[in-house]
């Protein structure tokens, strides 16, 4: 297991400690779409080594957002699916995708709604209320 780089009070420097290494979130977000074989994450992530490639495997298993099977015993061949806590990791995805949509010169892709065909944004829900709130404060828990 690898040493907390951030040793901050806050929620983002502590989630980073577990998803912010390079290649990581992109090994996640492949394993989301289907990339599940270390074969097919090695191929769809163009420059990443079969080291790095296995240390951010075996850091997302230890840490609870992905789990491996065994699919072929010799050789030992594993796939990889995405537990709860790593699917969770799509509203991350999308967020960081609608960001770039937004803010980068050149972007890949968007979200549409299909029903209609026009772009999505994000919106924060309360479901205490049961609707979309503007108006929200970001606390310390315990204030």
């Amino acid at each position: 297991m690898k040493k907390n780089v951030y040793d901050l009070p806050c929620n983002i420097a502590h989630a980073l400690n577990i998803i912010g290494d390079r290649w990581t979130l992109l090994i996640a977000k492949n394993i989301l779409v289907g990339k599940t074989t270390f074969n097919e994450l090695k191929e769809e992530l163009r420059g990443i080594s079969a080291n790095i490639l296995s240390d951010r495997l075996r850091t997302l298993e230890e840490q609870g957002l992905v789990v491996s099977e065994l699919y072929s015993a010799h050789p030992p061949r594993y796939r990889y699916q995405l537990t709860e806590s790593g699917r969770e990791l799509e509203m991350v995805f999308n967020s960081i995708l609608l960001w770039g949509r937004r803010n980068l010169e050149k972007c890949f892709k968007k979200i549409e709604h299909n029903a209609c065909g026009h772009e999505v944004e994000i919106a924060y829900y309360c479901p205490h209320c049961e609707g979309n709130v503007a108006d929200y404060t970001v606390k310390a828990i315990g204030e």
